[in-house]
């Protein structure tokens, strides 16, 4: 991932609790700890919708 990009995803917040997203590489998604959430990143765009959010246990 660029630094251009990392410094986009590092701008981005989860929708539903504004809180800061961390990025796991491995799985390609921007995680929400606070709302158990983990967001896709799909093709390097993250898709920041609550319905398409995996939920985490």
């Amino acid at each position: 991932m660029t630094e251009v990009n990392r410094k986009a995803l590092e701008s981005l917040v989860c929708p539903e609790t504004h809180a800061v997203l961390s990025y796991d590489a491995e799985r390609q998604e921007l995680v929400s700890k606070a709302a158990h959430l983990a967001y896709p990143i799909r093709d390097g765009i993250p898709i920041m919708l609550v319905d398409e959010a995996r939920k985490l246990d």
